[in-house]
């Protein structure tokens, strides 16, 4: 891998003073100015093992005017499914006391967040949903759009009887609606698909007092077909399957339910009065530990809930990432940017890692790059996949990172 110290001396912007002028233009994170300009005395080295050192002279003296502009977060989508079983009511009581406040602490870190919650949904608690005793959710104000539990700007309701050991199927068939799971069926609801954001990540939380009878395994890879618990149901491919398109690329998996052990997936927790739940829900253990989600005892009660909102809400503030669709910012000396001289580094705070640009995303490979928007008149760089997924990394909220754009150097092929 090529390496090359840039000498970084303020010395004005004037091309015909300096053999290569490099006008640096930071994109910041969110961890503050700072953080780009610790980043001046990083060493800057080459993803791409051909570039040539020509286009960046060690020698040359460079100016260390910036132009800063945040990178935007991603969008966050966060999907409840709760269980409305009858054990559920005291649950079901904390999730409608405590989403406002959680919805707060997101939104105010400055997501683009919405909150899908599956469920019933009804101001009356408990109802009867075909002579069965149900305990809905209804999302109060301000989350919610009314008085009535209604959809908001950031709250949508799907509502669904969520039963015991289905909310991964319901999950699966109402997002897909298949055979079962239309809005007319017991199991089913409208259709709900259109409400993720392909962009968004996506954080996915089960609180229940009962396991899944559908795996684990199955809700991320089930190929397709008749419901292996039910055969007059259908179901979609599980969420990881390329027919989703990514939508669920690094999801995050969390919930309340009835484990008692970390080491033990099928220890049960105990309530206060010593009696347990129906299940551990060791499927549901499962994809909290292959995700790294939060998860909180369901026995525990509001002790729980009161930690759990806490653990969610920093899930879903570390798998937020950034867009690596940037826009270009005007260099500090307001003159015309030169397309063939700018060239894009990512910093970690230590080292600045040189991006070689590609001529466009059909050209991406397996050491990233980036492109423009347009190679005429351009407004945007765009980071190629693995160039963007290294960025997300190392961007973001609270990480110290940094995406730069150097201007006034001949931009280096990847």
């Amino acid at each position: 891998m090529l390496g090359v110290m840039l000498r970084r001396i303020a010395c004005g912007l004037t091309l015909a003073a300096v053999g290569c002028s490099s006008e640096r233009a930071a994109f910041e994170s969110d961890a503050g100015p700072d953080a780009a300009i610790v980043a001046d005395a990083a060493p800057v080295t080459f993803l791409d093992a051909g570039a040539s050192d020509a286009s960046f002279n060690p020698d040359a003296a460079c100016a260390a005017a910036k132009a800063p502009a945040k990178t935007a977060p991603l969008p966050v989508d966060i999907i409840w499914v709760v269980d409305n079983s009858v054990s559920m009511a005291p649950a079901v009581a904390e999730l409608s006391q405590g989403i406002n406040a959680f919805a707060t602490t997101v939104g105010g870190k400055g997501l683009d967040y919405k909150v899908i919650m599956l469920s019933l949904r009804s101001t009356q608690s408990p109802i009867q949903v075909s002579g069965k005793t149900r305990y809905p959710v209804c999302v109060p104000q301000p989350l919610s759009g009314d008085a009535n539990c209604g959809d908001g700007p950031n709250f949508v309701g799907v509502e669904t009887d969520i039963y015991s050991t289905q909310p991964l199927e319901q999950f699966l068939g109402t997002l897909a609606q298949t055979k079962g799971y239309l809005q007319t069926d017991p199991r089913g609801s409208k259709p709900w698909l259109q409400e993720l954001r392909p962009t968004a990540t996506k954080t996915i939380i089960v609180v229940t007092d009962d396991n899944s009878r559908l795996s684990s395994g199955d809700f991320e890879k089930f190929p397709g077909g008749t419901n292996p618990g039910n055969p007059g149901l259908m179901l979609p491919a599980g969420i990881s399957d390329p027919s989703w398109k990514g939508l669920f690329d690094n999801y995050v998996f969390g919930g309340i339910y009835g484990w008692g052990s970390q080491n033990d997936p099928g220890l049960l927790c105990t309530y206060p009065n010593n009696s347990k739940p129906p299940s551990s829900g060791s499927n549901y253990t499962a994809l909290v530990t292959k995700t790294g989600g939060p998860r909180a005892k369901i026995c525990d009660g509001a002790a729980a809930w009161s930690t759990f909102w806490n653990d969610v809400e920093t899930a879903v503030l570390a798998t937020s990432k950034i867009s690596c669709t940037i826009d270009i910012p005007q260099p500090a000396s307001q003159g015309a940017i030169d397309p063939h001289k700018v060239n894009v580094t990512l910093d970690d705070g230590m080292t600045q890692t040189l991006i070689g640009k590609v001529s466009d995303a059909t050209a991406c490979g397996p050491t990233g790059g980036w492109y423009y928007d347009q190679d005429i008149n351009p407004t945007k760089v765009i980071l190629c996949p693995a160039s963007c997924a290294q960025a997300q990394t190392l961007v973001g909220l609270n990480k110290k990172g940094s995406v730069e754009v150097l201007f006034g150097c001949d931009t280096v092929a990847n």
